[in-house]
This record gives structure tokens, C-alpha cells and sequence, in this order.
């Protein structure tokens, strides 16, 4: 064998060598399809509880309390009846040993449960009106049963009259064939299936708005949240620009004083704030809801540190250029921090949209034209204690708009996360 050929050989051997066997391929899709399959479940766990809350305020309010409970929004379904004016609910009924849909006609008939007083253990079920009692209403015989005098009633069994006492009582449905009202049978209305369809009922929405001056809050939010974010946005980028690129004396320590506020808790400055706002007027007003949040520590260190990584060459040749520094600020700075200014906003309007201990402070509770959202959620909490699919209409309304939010300026985060560590 020449040299050539057996280097040849060589290679071929080491490159099958090389290959993963089959055994190590089903270990690798193993591996990683239990890594998305727990991946999946636990996502499925953490958005659950959403699924949940949208669905709900896309129901009936009577499907709201069907059970079994339901995921999807379902609907009972509705059909004439022969000789009936209305259209009557469907139900799937057992009917001669066959499960038939039939209408319920008539609800709420009173069926007593009867057995023979020497052995209880076999009832019949028959309605109270067509049973009699033994002897007459005047004079009704009674019989010791479980210790105590029992009234005997006539009971119809196999067509045979027979003396039974009363066991218990219940409540049944007539339910009858919609095409042939002929075929008629009783049956336990809370225990039968109903025929019901895939159903949503947007509405839901409207209604909620209209209640309790809802739409008048949903706009009072988004009047304090852009106000809020805007305030903050404008203040942290002066604030950023100044503290990063201008020179004056006791910058630095005027720098770390104003973010040591950020370690004040906020339930220290509760009534100093509010004592501010009742001299300054701003008591019940939704001015106190966005002046003083206008100003922000965390935002003005989040632009100062920003800005720190553009190139001091850039500000020096606009400078020389003749520019002036908000020039400066507007044309170059801010185009550039478009992440952090996105990841500013998107941070900013969650606080603004969901407070809700500032608001319930500084607003008074009757003063319903001010309220915010979530507020008036708090209010249609009790107002709407017995309309579920209303409260959740409500919540969907509230959570919507910031989770989409998070959701399109998601990139903005990722973009200053690689932006800031690629920079120094």
C-alpha cells in the first residue's frame, strides 16, 4: 500500500472518528427538547393567570359562574320551541337510555323524594303536586319514622298506589323536545350539561367604561402618565447633560447628594408632600399627580452615565464649529440616547400608569372627575363585586396598554445593554 492511500485512509478513519454517533444525536435533541418543554411550561405557568383575566372579561356574566369553570368565553345556546313564544335554553338530557338535546320549558318544580317507611333505602323521586296524602289534608295519617310522627303520602309506583313518607326534596326542570314538545321528562337542572357555543363578548369593554366614570379615569391616565413621562424625560436629559459634560465647582458632590434621595423611602416624604401640595393648592388636583414626579434621581444618573460614553472629540470639533451646547444636545446627545431615553420612558410610564398610593392620598375618593385608573378599578372592585367579567374588563384595560408598551420598546433595552457594554 503506498504512502498516498494510507494517508488516505487515515483521514477517512479520523473523520468518521469525528462524526457524532446516533447515540449522541438522540442525547442532544433529548436534552434540548427537555430544555424547551420546561421552557414552555413554565411560560405557560407565568402568563396563566392573563389568559385567565382576558378571558373572563370576554364572558357572559352567567358563564362567569359555570362550573366546572372554563377557560374560553362560551355561550348557552338558545332554540324555539313548539308552542312556546320565547326561545328556551338547550340542554343534553338522557332520554330513554340516549342523551338528546332538549329545551327547558319550565323550571323550578318541586319533586319530593318518597320511600316506604320499613325500607328507606329505596326512594322514588315523583312531584310534589301529584302525590296525596293518606286520609286527606284534614285528617293526614302519620307513621313513626326515625323517631318521630312522619306524615304517609300516596305514591303512584309500577301503577299501584303505596303508602311512603317524605325523605327529602329537590327541584326539577321539564325539559322537552323543541320539535315535538310531546316528549317531555324531568330532570336536575344544576346537574345536567348545557348546549353551549364558542362566544365573546367585547361589550364588556364599553360597559366598563361607562360604569363608575371609568373612561373618564382611563383618560385622566394617560393625561398624568405622558405628563409624567415627558417632565421626566426633559428634567433627566438637562440634568444628564449637565452633570457629565459641564464643569462647575462642587459638581460632583451636588451629584451624589441628589442621588442619596434615591435611599429616602417614600413613605417618609407622604406628609411633607402632601402638606406641599395643600399649600400650594394642588390638593385633589391632578396636578399633584405629575408635578412633583417630574424629577427624577434614577433617570438624571441614567443620561449622566450615558453620556459620559460619547466621545468628548464629537462635542469638542461641533464646538469648534460654532454650535451652541443645546445645539449640541439636541442634534448629537439625543440621537444618540435614544435607547436609554426609550428605556427611560418605558420605565417612567410603568410607575405613572400603575400608582396608586400617591393618588389615593393626595385625591379625594368622591372626587371621581380626577380619578385615575386605578382608582376607579379599586371603586368598580365593590361596585361590581357580582360581575366578574366586569371587574377583569377593567384589570385588562389597566394591563394592556404598559405590557405592550414593554413589549415594542423591549429592543430598546437590549440595544442599551449592548450599547453600554461595549462602550467605555
Amino acid at each position: 500500500m503506498s504512502a498516498q492511500s494510507a494517508g488516505s485512509t487515515t483521514i477517512a478513519a479520523s473523520a468518521r472518528d469525528e462524526r457524532p454517533s446516533t447515540g449522541r444525536r438522540w442525547g442532544y435533541w433529548l436534552r434540548n427538547g427537555l430544555v424547551y418543554l420546561l421552557l414552555v411550561v413554565i411560560a405557560f405557568i407565568m402568563i396563566f393567570p392573563f389568559l385567565v383575566m382576558l378571558f373572563t372579561s370576554l364572558k357572559i356574566p352567567q358563564d362567569t359562574f359555570s362550573y366546572p369553570p372554563r377557560m374560553l368565553p362560551r355561550e348557552q345556546i338558545l332554540a324555539p320551541v313548539v308552542g312556546e313564544e320565547e326561545q328556551k335554553p338547550l340542554y343534553n338530557i338522557a332520554v330513554d337510555g340516549a342523551v338528546r338535546e332538549m329545551a327547558l320549558v319550565k323550571d323550578n318544580i318541586k319533586i319530593g323524594v318518597y320511600a316506604a317507611p320499613d325500607s328507606p333505602d329505596v326512594t322514588f323521586e315523583r312531584p310534589v303536586k301529584d302525590v296525596k296524602p293518606v286520609g286527606g289534608f284534614m285528617n293526614q295519617q302519620k307513621v313513626a319514622y326515625n323517631g318521630e310522627e312522619t306524615p304517609l303520602w300516596e305514591v303512584e309506583v309500577a301503577g299501584a298506589a303505596r303508602q311512603m313518607v317524605q325523605v327529602g326534596q329537590t327541584a326539577f326542570g321539564q325539559f322537552v323536545d323543541p320539535q315535538n314538545p310531546d316528549v317531555s321528562v324531568l330532570a336536575n337542572v344544576r346537574l345536567s350539561e348545557p348546549v353551549t357555543q364558542f362566544t365573546w363578548r367585547p361589550q364588556n369593554y364599553l360597559d366598563v367604561l361607562q360604569l363608575n366614570g371609568l373612561g373618564r379615569s382611563l383618560t385622566n391616565t394617560m393625561l398624568v402618565t405622558f405628563g409624567v413621562v415627558l417632565g421626566q424625560l426633559i428634567t433627566s436629559v438637562l440634568g444628564g447633560y449637565a452633570f457629565a459634560r459641564l464643569r462647575f465647582p462642587g459638581r460632583d458632590t451636588l451629584f451624589v447628594l441628589y442621588l442619596g434621595t434615591m435611599m429616602i423611602p417614600f413613605v417618609v416624604l407622604i406628609m411633607p408632600l402632601y402638606q406641599l401640595m395643600v399649600q400650594i393648592g394642588w390638593s385633589d388636583k391632578l396636578a399633584a399627580l405629575i408635578m412633583p414626579w417630574i424629577f427624577t434621581a434614577y433617570g438624571t444618573f441614567l443620561m449622566r452615565q450615558f453620556f459620559t460614553t460619547i466621545p468628548k472629540e464629537i462635542e469638542e470639533a461641533a464646538l469648534l464649529d460654532g454650535a451652541s451646547r443645546l445645539e449640541i444636545l439636541w442634534r448629537i446627545f439625543i440621537p444618540a440616547a435614544v435607547p436609554a431615553l426609550a428605556t427611560l420612558a418605558t420605565f417612567t410610564f410603568l410607575y405613572a400608569w400603575n400608582s396608586f398610593f400617591w393618588p389615593l392620598v393626595i385625591i379625594n375618593t368622591g372626587n371621581t372627575d380626577n380619578h385615575v385608573l386605578t382608582l376607579s378599578l379599586n371603586v368598580l372592585r365593590g361596585r361590581a363585586a357580582d360581575s366578574p367579567n366586569l371587574v377583569l374588563a377593567g384589570a385588562a384595560i389597566s394591563v394592556i396598554p404598559p405590557m405592550l408598551i414593554f413589549i415594542l420598546a423591549q429592543r430598546f433595552f437590549i440595544e442599551s445593554a449592548t450599547s453600554s457594554g461595549v462602550k467605555g
